[in-house]
Order: structure tokens, then C-alpha cells, then sequence
């Protein structure tokens, strides 16, 4: 699946963040020409810098909300293939502020599609949303791809509206063009190279790092975890077979299997058990704003369309984050580990 991005040219908004630089970074292994468009990287350190794709790829550092800076970068690269994950990802940061999160969110979307609408060059098209776009009613089975849309916080929201702004743009200018258009809702992301703060994983490895106990907000919360791995081969998987047949074009739930969708307690127990050290953690709720407390994805149609299915479960993908984190905190090569995790999971001889 990989061949057939060598020598696409490939642009990728957000490609400073943690899953931009990982799908930016399996793209140049692949022989992809890479143009990257993103703010600064967010945290200090961060897995852009660290990942050396930095050398091997054009990177554009501008605002999404810029209109006219982001056209000349989409003119300037004439992509024919374009993911777009530039957003402001947290939930806790969204209702501090709400107007950055919907600018960003929505309008952001609005001025790529409007960049993709005007594009002579581009063919195939990934927004990257979230699972917690759906309206939530907390019920024990996944959400489908038909379920309403309504996403409670300001983040969740906002990438509602995304969706919707892309199903408006995907009817009204792109429907009779060869332009194809998908957007895709992963569940929580869990590997190597996150630093984030209010995510699970890279407080248990700042926690660790520190040598003090892990704190953990809300253990009774089910999350669909999964390796960031998974959803990025989805993504690329959906922009390769559109390229090629517009039939597959879409709206995709990429998501772990029901028994990966677990507490963040049970998260947490397993990172302490695979980490080993006498690791622990703690539970002190901080009275936070509200957040689901149970979401889940059926992806049926991603398996289906394109007989996708999860390769790592819970614990190879806690393993394999581990793995990095610790090759970090070491001192060791992280470019290596990194091209061994992708060629071990996409099974590159």
C-alpha cells in the first residue's frame, strides 16, 4: 500500500503535531515529496523536531486561519493528495478558549477546502476529525457513521461542524469533479512521541520520568485506545483508494475492537504493569469540566470497504509506546526506533 505514494506529492496540515509528524514521517519513507503546513511545533520537546523529518520535507510554519498564506503554500506544492489534522486537539484547552477552538476547527477547514476547491492539481482528500464528533448518549454500543452529529465541549463541537462543513463543500463542489473527498473519526491515539499535556499517556511517562506516581482524573472513563499507527494507515489507505476509484470517497469510523475500548484505570494499570519499576498510579479527580465518560466506534464500514482491521491491541500498542518513550528518556537513536516501529507494523521487509 505504501509504493503507491512514492513520488506523489503530498500535503499535510498539522504536520508539526504528534500524528502529523508520524503520518508525515511514514509518507518520506515511503518516497513521498512532502509539504507540511502547521504552526510552530506545540510542546518543547516534540516529535517533529525529534523524528528528523524536518530535513526531508518542505515545512510551511503558518496559522490555518491564514487564508492567503495557506493558498500559496497549496500553489506553491501543487499536491495531488492532501490530509488535513491541523486543529486545536484538546478538550480542556477548548473551553478555555472557545473562539480560538472554533476558529481553528472550523474556519480552518473552511480555508483548506476552499484551497482544495481552487487546487488544479488536487485528486484526493483526508479531513481528520474525531470520534467524539457524534452526539454522545453514553450507550454501550459504537456509534455509526449515520448517528447524528453533536458534540458537547467547544472541541467536540467544533469538529462537528467540520464534518458538516466538509459534507457542504463535498455537495456543493465537488460532487460532479474528480476531486475526492473523505473525512475520517479515529478514537484516542496512544504511541511514541507525545507530549501533550491533559492525555493519559504522556502524563504516565512524565509521571514515570519524574519517578512520582501517575495521576489519573477520571480512571472510570472507557476510551477506544489505540497505536497512532492504526489510524494513519487508515488515512492512507482512504486517500490511495480514492485517488484511483472516487466510489470509495466517505464518511469512516477508524477505531480499536470492542476489547480495546477500555477504562483509562485499566489503561493505566497496564502502562504501570509493562513499565515495571514499581510504577503506580493515583486517582484524584480535579472537578474538571465535563467530558464522556463512555464513547465507542463501530467501524464495520472501514472493515467492510476496505478490509481494514487493528494490528496492534491494547497492550502491543502500550508496548510499543513504552518502547519509544523509554528509548527517549535513554538517550537513544529515536529516528531508528521510529523506522523500525513503521517497518514492523506495516510489515516492510
Amino acid at each position: 500500500m505504501l509504493d503507491f505514494y512514492k513520488g506523489k506529492r503530498v500535503f499535510v496540515t498539522g504536520h508539526t503535531g504528534f500524528k502529523g509528524a508520524w503520518l508525515c514521517k511514514i509518507l518520506i519513507n515511503a518516497g513521498a515529496i512532502v509539504t507540511g503546513y502547521s504552526l510552530e511545533p506545540p510542546t518543547t520537546p516534540n516529535l517533529y523536531t525529534l523524528s528528523g523529518i524536518e530535513d526531508n520535507m518542505n515545512s510551511i510554519i503558518g496559522d490555518i486561519r491564514d487564508l492567503n498564506k495557506l493558498k500559496k503554500a497549496f500553489i506553491d506544492s501543487k499536491p495531488e493528495i492532501a490530509f488535513h489534522l491541523a486543529a486545536q486537539p484538546i478538550v480542556r484547552d477548548s473551553y478555555k478558549d472557545p473562539h480560538y477552538t472554533y476558529e481553528t476547527n472550523v474556519m480552518g477547514t473552511v480555508n483548506f477546502l476552499e484551497c482544495v476547491r481552487e487546487s488544479s492539481t488536487i485528486k484526493s482528500v483526508v479531513n481528520v476529525t474525531t470520534d467524539k464528533v457524534y452526539d454522545n448518549k453514553e450507550w454501550e454500543w459504537g456509534y455509526r457513521e449515520t448517528d447524528p452529529l453533536d458534540g458537547f465541549d467547544p472541541y467536540s463541537n467544533s469538529k462537528s461542524c467540520s464534518e458538516l462543513v466538509t459534507h457542504s463543500y463535498k455537495k456543493s463542489f465537488f460532487s460532479k469533479n474528480q476531486i475526492c473527498i473523505s473525512t475520517a473519526r479515529a478514537g484516542n491515539v496512544i504511541g511514541g512521541g507525545d507530549f501533550a499535556n491533559d492525555r493519559i499517556i504522556p502524563d504516565c511517562v512524565r509521571a514515570l520520568e519524574a519517578k512520582k506516581s501517575i495521576v489519573v482524573r477520571n480512571p472510570h472513563s472507557i476510551r477506544p485506545y489505540q497505536h497512532v499507527l492504526e489510524p494513519l494507515k487508515a488515512y492512507l489507505m482512504i486517500a490511495s483508494y480514492q485517488y484511483q476509484d472516487k466510489k470509495y470517497e466517505g464518511y469512516y469510523n477508524v477505531g480499536p475492537d470492542d476489547g480495546d475500548c477500555v477504562t483509562t484505570g485499566y489503561l493505566a494499570d497496564l502502562f504501570c504493569n509493562i513499565w515495571g519499576e514499581g510504577a503506580n498510579w493515583i486517582n484524584e479527580y480535579d472537578g474538571g469540566p465535563h467530558e464522556a465518560n463512555f464513547l465507542k466506534l463501530d467501524c464495520s464500514r472501514m472493515k467492510s470497504v476496505f478490509k481494514w482491521k487493528p494490528k496492534w491491541f491494547i497492550n502491543d500498542a502500550v508496548e510499543k509506546t513504552i518502547e519509544w518513550s523509554k528509548a527517549y528518556i535513554n538517550g537513544e537513536d529515536i529516528v531508528k526506533i521510529m523506522n523500525q516501529q513503521i517497518e514492523s507494523f506495516f510489515e516492510i521487509v
